[in-house]
């Protein structure tokens, strides 16, 4: 009772690839992408553009950034609609502005935490409270 690769259109090489590598490289990726450098991320997209050149990985796999933005935006949605998450008491009170004003649409109803220091900026739900709020 093995899995069928021929229904998904990979390889078995690109599922193990993606099982592997892709899972071991995005686990928890939330937590400490914001403190990596350019050039970590760099290493990363280099390790998987070798591994599409050399069939290891389906050429169709979204970059490393995408991946752990689209999994950032995942879990923030979960925190923020999921009242008893765990990591919701994290997050900052409701905003009464959103509440007393017809403002623009945001993301979230959150009040935008203070400036406590740069390292504070590369948290997870400072990354993602502050995302988009141009």
């Amino acid at each position: 009772m093995g899995i069928d690769v021929s229904d998904t259109g990979e390889s078995g090489l690109q599922t193990i690839f993606r099982a592997v590598n892709v899972s071991r490289l995005t686990y928890a990726a939330s937590s400490w992408f914001g403190f990596i450098t350019s050039t970590d991320k760099q290493r990363i997209e280099a390790f998987f553009r070798q591994g599409k050149r050399s069939g290891y990985c389906s050429p169709d796999l979204p970059d490393f950034v995408q991946l752990v933005e689209e999994g950032d935006e995942r879990l923030f949605k979960r925190i923020n609609n999921n009242s008893s998450h765990v990591l919701r008491e994290l997050l900052p009170p409701p905003s009464m502005a959103t509440q007393q004003y017809n403002l623009r649409r945001r993301p979230h109803d959150r009040q935008m935490p203070d400036h406590t220091g740069h390292l504070a900026d590369k948290n997870f739900l400072t990354r993602m409270l502050f995302k988009d709020s141009y």
